[in-house]
């Protein structure tokens, strides 16, 4: 009997057929650091206040103009194993963060291209990634120090919305200081006296038309949706929220009724209207002034709730139900029953407006007890209008990082200049290999002000060489001016730029840590591709069904 000889030699021949395997420098980690560097250079120049948007059509043709990176990573679909690694770093630090995620693609690609040359002189991976650890502790050991200005106080508008611009200006730039009073009066109005706040507590509704400065806080919730019967306002409202459809109910078996007469028929359907009547009547008689729903309000419903004077509104969102409770205090009710004294919500004011010829249903709460906020952005286009909302979303988290920590460093590529000539001096000062690969990280922390004169359109060797002329001089907030011509150096701290500590703090160590792993890397092996498509957003939970 002959035996079966493998069809492939090597290590290909334990692989079913059609599995791939890369191994070795060239194969494995040159291919790996080749895809990341094309990652990165693709996100560098979305990079900064004048960075410049990119395009991305999705697989739904949805279309998406912006230069935030966390939305390019999401909606680009990306195949390489290694470019994959350095996506889930910079989606970890949108989730710790909400920003800084273009900073932590862009250095750990900058640390790989650096690793390329020391890997071609011969030093191997694992050097260099254990050099790469050693300043990444240095860095984070010295990054306190960098420290130019504090926010001592979480509801001082004038201290939380200094710190709010830059987060804005990167994806807003000429709008900042507008929008930074706007989200940080959204955020100081509802953060709590005890608890965290909660990023989800301030909402976003886009209102086409107008300009940006129409834009508005309004305390409660605003629902882009006319009210559904004839009362259209009430005031110290009583809100029963229920998540079924406010309508008839149908049995939960199913009964067939013999009806003989004329008589037994019109007895039956008016039993039902009773039915629905005295439904309407005991939340009229238990005080209720509107209905919330989240399914239909049929017909018959809606003529008895006009009849007793009660305001019926229809949403549709079970996510936007549940925001709707916490503003006005109310229980989800999941049938037609008549709501106990504590499951009735409380609402200042609730009434149909008009904004900009689109009808919306505000749910105002005024006075201290605001639990909720709502930012309504104004804007020319959806495109345009789904920009400010990232931006503001930005600044929204970059609050939340606040309330945990409230120190500054200086930005406009100050810090990343300071860093990098303190990691040099440590570097020169360490023995064995690991000192190139210490050298090699402070150069890569040079590549942020190259960047953002790049996309100025100003040199960025001379930038360079001056930024860190003046740092060496002492002027350790020196940073680059993207709005002036001329040397292109201010002092960061006296123009009121200044990034989060902890969004530094962390997307440091996300990209070290990124880069570091895809280093290591030795051998891809890629299993035969399942046949069929391959279904879509595994994993990918929709917030409207937690």
């Amino acid at each position: 009997m002959a035996l079966h000889v493998p069809r492939a030699p090597g290590f290909a021949s334990m692989l079913k057929d059609g599995a791939r395997h890369y191994a070795g420098l060239e194969e494995a980690v040159f291919r790996n650091i080749a895809a990341c560097k094309e990652f990165s250079k693709t996100l560098k120049t979305a990079y900064g206040p004048q960075g410049r948007n990119k395009m991305v059509i999705n697989h739904l043709e949805k279309l998406f103009v912006t230069n935030d990176a966390a939305t390019i990573i999401k909606e680009l679909e990306i195949e390489h194993p290694a470019a994959k690694l350095m996506v889930l770093a910079s989606q970890m630090q949108e989730q710790e963060m909400g920003d800084g995620t273009n900073w932590v693609i862009m250095f750990a690609g900058a640390l790989l291209e650096a690793a390329e040359d020391l890997i071609r002189m011969g030093l191997t991976p694992t050097d260099i990634a254990e050099g790469y650890q050693l300043a990444v502790d240095k860095a984070l050991e010295v990054l306190p120090s960098l420290q130019c200005w504090e926010v001592t106080d979480t509801r001082n508008l004038e201290q939380v919305s200094k710190a709010l611009r830059t987060a804005i200006m990167s994806k807003q730039f000429g709008n900042e200081d507008f929008l930074a009073k706007l989200v940080a009066s959204a955020c100081i109005s509802i953060l709590p006296e005890k608890t965290t706040f909660n990023v989800d507590n301030v909402r976003v509704c886009k209102i086409l038309g107008s300009g940006i400065h129409k834009s508005e806080v309004v305390q409660g919730m605003v629902f882009q949706r006319t009210v559904e019967g004839s009362v259209t306002a009430k005031e110290k409202a009583k809100v029963a929220v229920y998540s079924c459809p406010f309508d008839v109910t149908t049995t939960e078996t199913k009964g067939t009724v013999l009806i003989h007469t004329a008589d037994e028929l019109a007895s039956f359907s008016r039993g039902e209207e009773n039915r629905m009547e005295g439904d309407v009547k005991a939340l009229a008689d238990a005080g209720v002034t509107v209905v919330v729903a989240g399914g239909k309000i049929g017909d018959l419903a809606l003529h008895y709730l006009n009849k007793y004077n009660i305001m019926a509104v229809r949403v549709t969102s079970k996510w936007d139900l549940r925001r709707l409770c916490k503003t006005v205090g109310a229980t989800i009710l999941p049938k037609l029953t008549c709501p106990t004294p504590e499951e009735i919500g409380l609402c200042d004011r609730v009434f149909m407006d008009e904004v900009g010829e689109i009808p919306v249903t505000i749910f105002r709460q005024e006075g201290e007890e605001s639990r909720i906020a709502t930012v309504i952005i104004r804007g020319s286009t959806d495109n345009y209008m789904d920009d400010i909302e990232r931006a503001v979303v930005d600044a929204i988290n970059t609050f939340k990082g606040l309330c945990r920590d409230g120190r500054c460093l200086p930005g406009a590529g100050s810090t990343e200049i300071e860093l990098s000539r303190l990691i040099e001096q440590y570097g020169s000062q360490c023995p064995g290999l690991e000192q190139y690969a210490i050298k090699k990280f402070s150069e890569s922390l040079r590549v942020f002000p190259k960047v953002l004169a790049d996309n100025c359109g100003a040199g960025y060797q001379e930038t360079l060489s001056n930024l860190l002329a003046a740092h060496t001089e002492g002027k350790k907030n020196a940073g680059f001016d993207c709005e002036n011509e001329g040397s292109g150096v201010i002092d960061a701290a006296e123009k009121e730029i200044y990034d989060l500590y902890l969004t530094k703090y962390w997307a440091i160590k996300y990209a070290t840590s990124a880069a570091n792993q895809i280093l290591r890397v030795d051998q891809i092996i890629m299993a035969k591709r399942a046949g069929g498509p391959k279904p879509r957003g595994m994993g990918a939970q929709d917030p409207d069904d937690d």
